[in-house]
C-alpha cells in the first residue's frame, strides 16, 4: 500500500486539488438530497442514515470513496446556516473567503504554542488582536474558541487581579458565566433581576451596596434569548461608584461596532475591564473565532507559563516570542488567519453593511409579525433576534410547532422563555435572506399552529 499524500509540501497542492473537487461535489449532492434547512425525519431517522453511510468505522481495508461518502452524508444530515429558514441560533453562515482562508490554515497546520511552529502566524495574530483590541477600546486581546472560553478567562483574570472575586450578573446572562464561576471555585454568583430581560440598575446598586466584594459585574451586550443589550452606561457608573470590576459579554452584540448606524448601541463598552467578542456570530467566520479584550494588558501576565520545550528562558531572552501566555490552551489552530483575511477583504464598510443588512431583516420580520393578527411580537428587535408566538397558543403548542418544523425539515426556529411564556426565536444572521423568505417562515409557522 502506498503512503497517503500530505496536504502540504511540494506535492500538497496537486494532492489536494482533486480532493477539493470531491468535497465540493459531495457537499452539492448532500445539500440537494437534504432539500431544506435541515434533514427530515428527526433524530433517529438522521442517525440511521449516518450509520448506513458509515458502515464499519474502522475497516480492515480502507475505501477510496470514503471522503465523498462521508462528506455527502454529513451535508445531507446538516443544519445549513446558509438556508434562510435556518434561523434558530447564533450560528452564522461563514463567508466563502473566510472558509478558504481556514482551509489554508488547516493545510499549513501551525500550532500557536511556540514561535518555531508558527513564525508568521504568531506575528499575524499579534497584529490582528492589537487592531481588534483598539476597536474594543482595550489595550490587548487574546484569541479564544468563543464566548464560553472568553468569559472563563475574564473571571480568571478578575480573580487573580483581586485575590478572589464574586460574580454579579443579570438573570439573562449567558450560562457560561455562572458555570465559569463554579469551575474556578468562586462563590455562588449574585443574580440581579432582569424585569425587561435586561439587568436592572437599581437592583444592581442594591446588590453591590448590601453584599461584600470584590465584585466582577458581568453585563451583556446581546443576550442569547432576545438579543438585548443591558444599560451599559448606567452599569459602568455603578461599577465605578462601588469599585467593582466590569466585564461585558459582547459575544453577539460586539459586531455592531463595525456599523456606523448601530455602534451607538454599545455606548459604555469602552469602560469595561474585559470584553468578550465572537466573530463567528456578527463576523461571519467559521467556528471558532472568539476574543477576549483587556483594558490593562498587565492582567494577562497571570497566564504566563513555562515549558522548556516550548518557551525556554534563554530562547525568550534571545528574542523568540513566547506564545504560551496568550491562551489557556497549548495546541491551538491559527484561527486568526480567517479573521485577518475577512477584515482585509471586506474592510469596516463591508462588515458594517452585513451587520446593517441582518438588523434590517429583523426589523422587517418584526413588522410582518406586528401586522399579522395571528401572531404576537415580544418586542422590537435590538440586534437581529426576533421573538414571537402564535396568538392565543399555549406554551405546549408553541413548543410543538417548533418540533414539527424540525422533524419535517422545513425550518429551524429557536425557543426562549421570557416573561413566563415560551416564544419562538428567529435569529437572523444570513445577509442573503430576503423579505420573501421571512414571509415563508411565518406561513410555515401559521400552517403548523393548531387552530
Amino acid at each position: 500500500m502506498s503512503t497517503p499524500p500530505l496536504a502540504s509540501g511540494p506535492e500538497g497542492s496537486d494532492a489536494l486539488r482533486p480532493l477539493l473537487d470531491t468535497v465540493l461535489d459531495a457537499l452539492r449532492q448532500g445539500g440537494a438530497a437534504r432539500g431544506g434547512p435541515l434533514p427530515a425525519g428527526g433524530p433517529e431517522a438522521v442517525a440511521q442514515r449516518v450509520r448506513d453511510a458509515v458502515g464499519d468505522v474502522l475497516p480492515v481495508q480502507g475505501a477510496d470513496n470514503a471522503l465523498h461518502t462521508l462528506v455527502r452524508a454529513l451535508a445531507e444530515g446538516a443544519a445549513d446556516p446558509a438556508d434562510p429558514l435556518c434561523a434558530a441560533h447564533l450560528h452564522c453562515p461563514p463567508l466563502a473567503v473566510a472558509t478558504a482562508a481556514d482551509l489554508a490554515a488547516t493545510v499549513l497546520n501551525p500550532s500557536m504554542d511556540s514561535w518555531d511552529q508558527a513564525p508568521a502566524a504568531s506575528e499575524l495574530e499579534a497584529l490582528v488582536t492589537n487592531a481588534l483590541a483598539r476597536e474594543l477600546h482595550a489595550a490587548d486581546a487574546v484569541v479564544t474558541t468563543g464566548g464560553t472560553e472568553s468569559n472563563l478567562l475574564a473571571l480568571l483574570l478578575a480573580r487573580e487581579a483581586h485575590g478572589g472575586v464574586r460574580l454579579v450578573c443579570g438573570a439573562g446572562a449567558h450560562h457560561s458565566l455562572p458555570r465559569a464561576a463554579w469551575l474556578l471555585g468562586l462563590p455562588e454568583p449574585i443574580v440581579v433581576p432582569a424585569p425587561n430581560a435586561t439587568m436592572d440598575p437599581a437592583a444592581l446598586d442594591e446588590a453591590l451596596t448590601q453584599m461584600r466584594g470584590p465584585f466582577l459585574v458581568a453585563a451583556t451586550a446581546g443576550t442569547t434569548d432576545a438579543g438585548l443589550i443591558d444599560p451599559l452606561p448606567e452599569i459602568a457608573d455603578l461599577c465605578a461608584t462601588h469599585g467593582a470590576r466590569l466585564h461585558i459579554d459582547a459575544a453577539y452584540g460586539g459586531g455592531l461596532l463595525f456599523s456606523d448606524r448601530h455602534r451607538p448601541k454599545l455606548d459604555g463598552l469602552d469602560r469595561a475591564h474585559t470584553v468578550t467578542l465572537d466573530l463567528h456570530k456578527l463576523g461571519w467566520q467559521p467556528v471558532a473565532a472568539g476574543l477576549l479584550a483587556v483594558k490593562d494588558s498587565r492582567d494577562l501576565a497571570v497566564l504566563a507559563h513555562r515549558a522548556d520545550y516550548l518557551n525556554a528562558d534563554d530562547d525568550t531572552e534571545a528574542g523568540l516570542p513566547d506564545l504560551l501566555g496568550r491562551s489557556l490552551r497549548t495546541s491551538r489552530r491559527p484561527d486568526i488567519l480567517k479573521i485577518a483575511v475577512t477584515l482585509k477583504t471586506l474592510g469596516r464598510a463591508g462588515l458594517g453593511a452585513l451587520v446593517d443588512q441582518v438588523c434590517a431583516r429583523a426589523q422587517e420580520l418584526a413588522d410582518l409579525i406586528a401586522a399579522h393578527p395571528g401572531f404576537e411580537l415580544y418586542d422590537r428587535p435590538v440586534i437581529s433576534t426576533v421573538l414571537f408566538r402564535p396568538a392565543g397558543a399555549t406554551d405546549d403548542a408553541v413548543a410543538a410547532v417548533r418540533r414539527s418544523l424540525l422533524t419535517e425539515g422545513r425550518a429551524i426556529l429557536g425557543r426562549a422563555a421570557l416573561d413566563g411564556r415560551l416564544w419562538l426565536k428567529a435569529t437572523l444572521l444570513n445577509p442573503h435572506t430576503r423579505p420573501g423568505d421571512l414571509a415563508t417562515l411565518l406561513k410555515l409557522v401559521e400552517g403548523h399552529t393548531p387552530q
